[in-house]
């Protein structure tokens, strides 16, 4: 019983981490789609 007391708590802060891990990693790939648009924009204004 006391090892599933350590369990449960280190499994509930490893799926937090990893939840914040993923929404750092959609920041970054969204912050790199909006400067490929921007780069295309400015590509495709100067033809």
């Amino acid at each position: 019983m006391k090892s599933v007391r350590l369990i449960v708590p280190a499994l509930a802060l490893l799926a937090l981490t990893a939840c914040e891990t993923i929404q750092g990693a959609g920041r970054d790939m969204q912050s790199a789609g909006e400067a490929i648009t921007t780069e295309s924009q400015e590509v495709q204004s100067g033809l």
